[in-house]
């Protein structure tokens, strides 16, 4: 017999591999490769046997890594600029909260990352936390609510998150900076927020990832939470939490963790999903470009009750039989929108469009079944999970 192999085995063979390589893309990278990739430092050996807890704070940029063009420009500045490491040198007192270790994830405005790159964050978090017992996210504040509630959804260790940045950079008068990274240190490293899920820290506020939002273009107090009120608040040594989020009454269960475990799926199964925002006789190209892009599914920002225009209603029932998921919010800023019977159509309680958005891309992404996904929508949507469907959803 020929030791060479003839064109049609080689097709054969070609085809084989080919189909190899999707599977293992399908089913994405093992936990290693996103840790070796992390590059998360070891705890160093000093920590391991101080009395303080160990915190590390993970840098992405955004405002409060910016570098200003004059010492009083709050508006004019490069986002992204300074390392972690070097600002939290700069914090005095460090040392007296927690021992306190950086890792420099990137340095760039927080509009810039893409949703495989938050992926990776996700991972690199939860690499962390592993050997650390909180963990601070820097990042800025332009996404930072859609930000902090993927790290929510998507993070599986139990321990403190904790997101923080700033509206002014980092070498202005005035910065908020230096304070809002001390008091995220000092909350990560309290351990006040176990079981939590993610919260943002700005401001002396402290908000859950869920329903936290920007409210403000400048003030240093944008950070608001619509109807429910912040979780609480720290003043100097004083940290005070007066709510938990749902979630919390699940501590230690397989009931807490969500079904989106990302180690089981590759980047390129993260979907496209869009918002569309309604107003007065609002037409349907919107709605019908994002299905000609590509979407999977689609939030809307309705008017009132998530009201949509008939032209937007229209091209939703046309997409909808395109096999387009939609989910309905409001974009008055505040109020529930309740299950209803319509086909192809998702409440989205209090989300906003934004937070709603993070949701429907990680349901699409671990189901194709509008039901399951509704179902998802119900337990984590409004952050009072059902212990059931979510023990079942992660075995």
């Amino acid at each position: 017999m020929s030791a060479s192999l003839s064109p049609k085995r080689l097709l054969v063979y070609a085809l084989a591999v080919s189909l190899l390589a999707s599977l293992l893309a399908a089913f994405g990278a093992p936990r290693a490769s996103a840790a070796e990739a992390a590059k998360i430092p070891p705890l160093p050996q000093a920590a391991k046997s101080s009395p303080l807890p160990n915190v590390i704070v993970i840098g992405t940029g955004g405002t409060l890594a910016g570098k200003a063009n004059a010492p009083t420009s709050f508006q004019s500045y490069r986002a992204g600029t300074y390392l972690i490491a070097d600002l939290v040198k700069q914090l005095p007192g460090k040392n007296q909260l927690a021992d306190v270790s950086t890792y420099q994830f990137g340095n760039k405005g927080s509009g810039g990352y893409t949703i495989p790159e938050l992926r990776e964050l996700s991972l690199a978090v939860d690499e962390a936390l592993r050997i650390y017992d909180g963990a601070v996210v820097t990042t800025g504040t332009d996404t930072m609510e859609e930000i902090a509630y993927f790290l929510d959804l998507t993070v599986r260790s139990e321990k403190p998150v904790v997101v923080t940045g700033a509206m002014r950079p980092w070498d202005v008068i005035g910065t908020d900076g230096p304070a809002n990274l001390f008091n995220a240190i000092k909350l990560a490293g309290s351990g006040k927020t176990t079981s939590f899920g993610t919260v943002l820290m700005l401001n002396d506020y402290i908000h859950a990832a869920r329903d936290v939002t920007k409210s403000n273009s400048h003030r240093m107090d944008t950070f608001e939470t619509p109807m429910l009120g912040a979780l609480g608040y720290i003043d100097e040594k004083n940290i005070r939490i007066y709510r938990a989020p749902g979630r919390a009454g699940k501590a230690g269960t397989a009931a807490w963790k969500t079904p989106f475990d990302l180690t089981r799926i590759a980047p390129e199964a993260l979907p496209k999903v869009e918002v569309a925002y309604v107003y007065q006789a609002a037409g349907a190209g919107a709605i019908n470009g994002f299905v000609k892009d590509g979407a999977k599914g689609i939030v809307t920002a309705g008017t009132g009750a998530g009201g949509l225009s008939s032209a937007m209603s229209a091209a939703r029932s046309e997409a909808i039989k395109k096999g387009v998921l939609f989910v309905t919010t409001t974009r008055t800023g505040s109020g529930t929108m309740y299950p209803g019977s319509s086909p192809g159509i998702i409440a989205g309680d209090s989300l906003n469009a934004q937070h709603a958005r993070i949701l429907l891309l990680l349901g699409l992404a671990f189901s194709s079944d509008f039901d399951t996904i509704k179902g998802w929508f119900a337990d984590y949507g409004t952050g009072a999970a059902n212990a059931a469907s979510t023990a079942s959803a992660a075995e």
